[in-house]
């Protein structure tokens, strides 16, 4: 179209500002969210339902299922500006332990334990994650 004035054609810009979900985090095209899970559904496994930006998926919970484990819904995140495709959504797990238990759930869960050869545990140890310059000095040093 002619601009004012009859003058030439300008350009418009729009400035576009997104409002933070409350469940969901995008980190480029990917989005992130949690998900709680009952350590029954983490110890044996499950499929929820789980309410997604295209109405609900299910969510397929493997047994063995690991706080910090993340599940990937592929093609379920923000569609790739100017492209074709969606990003994924990444579900990290978080498992309740419970707080409080009946005598039978306690009863029960000391029987596991016995069978899990874990009624008197011990903590091991794991590594510390180290960093960049931590690996550097471990090399220098000849670790």
């Amino acid at each position: 179209e002619v601009g004012p004035g009859a003058g030439p054609a300008g350009d418009l810009y729009v400035e576009i500002n997104v409002i933070a979900h409350e469940a969901y985090q995008r980190r480029g095209d990917d989005l992130h969210c949690s998900v709680e899970l009952p350590m029954t559904a983490a110890a044996l496994g499950a499929t929820i339902k789980l309410d997604t930006f295209d109405g609900m998926k299910d969510l397929v919970i493997k047994p063995g299922t690991q706080p910090g484990d993340v599940i990937t819904l592929k093609s379920l995140g923000v569609t790739h500006l100017r492209g074709t495709g969606r990003g994924d959504l990444l579900v990290h797990a978080t498992i309740q332990t419970p707080t409080k238990l009946t005598g039978a759930q306690e009863d029960v869960l000391r029987q596991l334990a016995v069978l899990r050869g874990e009624e008197r545990p011990e903590g091991h140890l794991t590594p510390a994650s180290q960093g960049l310059f931590g690996k550097l000095r471990d090399a220098f040093l000849g670790k």
